[in-house]
């Protein structure tokens, strides 16, 4: 059992975020649910971001859904990776709403993605569905920065998802663009619309789309770290 409590301020160092992250690899999602008096739910159909939010709460992240990095003073983001039996990632990872409209000015270098993305804790999470939430344990964090390959990968696929979005092609893309970064749609359900551009140009209304990083690219950096 997880004795302490959840810490009352955001780490002050890289150091102490990874020693926060290291204390909780071996305990299960439903020891730190415990300790922190948080029910843990007995699937994730309708919770889908708990496991997320509990990890946030042991290690202090200040953040919330809000634009920025969850650790803005770190310039560090948090990503949960829920694995298989096999250590694989089991589905693609979110990184944040695609703009859809107003673009111009927008690059690479001044993008939400690469914000998002300059410097990651990976916190491998058992994701197996027959395995109970309070059951699954927690792995060993992986502190990431994309290599000059992976920025390079992520880039061109976010020029080219940006490229069809500016030019009318949103409902064109599907999960075949992209080698390491897809688009699609994010929405809590499927009524939600927002303006985007159409192909002649015109406002059309559209489902919210979502940045996902695709299995590979988080399996590559799994194995990098292991």
């Amino acid at each position: 059992m997880h004795s302490s409590s959840p810490p009352s301020s955001p780490p002050a160092s890289l150091n102490e975020l990874m020693s926060r992250a290291n204390a909780l690899s071996g305990l299960s999602l439903g020891d730190l649910a415990d300790a922190a008096n948080i029910v843990t739910p007995q699937n994730f159909r309708t919770q889908k971001g708990w496991t997320g939010q509990l990890i946030e709460l042991w290690l202090g992240a200040s953040a919330g859904s809000k634009p920025e990095q969850d650790f803005p003073e770190l310039g560090v983001e948090l990503k949960t990776l829920p694995l298989s039996y096999t250590n694989l990632p089991l589905e693609t990872t979110y990184v944040c709403y695609a703009p859809l409209t107003h673009n111009t000015g927008v690059t690479w270098q001044n993008s939400n993605v690469r914000n998002k993305l300059q410097k990651v804790l990976w916190l491998p999470v058992q994701g197996e569905r027959e395995i109970p939430p309070a059951q699954r344990l927690i792995g060993s964090p992986i502190l990431w920065q994309p290599s000059i390959e992976e920025e390079t990968l992520l880039r061109t696929d976010w020029e080219e998802l940006m490229d069809m979005i500016s030019l009318g092609q949103v409902e064109r893309i599907d999960a075949t663009v992209g080698s390491v970064l897809q688009l699609r749609p994010k929405a809590a359900n499927g009524s939600a619309l927002t303006e985007a551009i159409g192909e002649d140009g015109q406002a059309i209304q559209t489902r919210p789309r979502g940045f996902y990083l695709r299995k590979n690219f988080t399996q590559g950096i799994l194995q990098s770290a292991f």
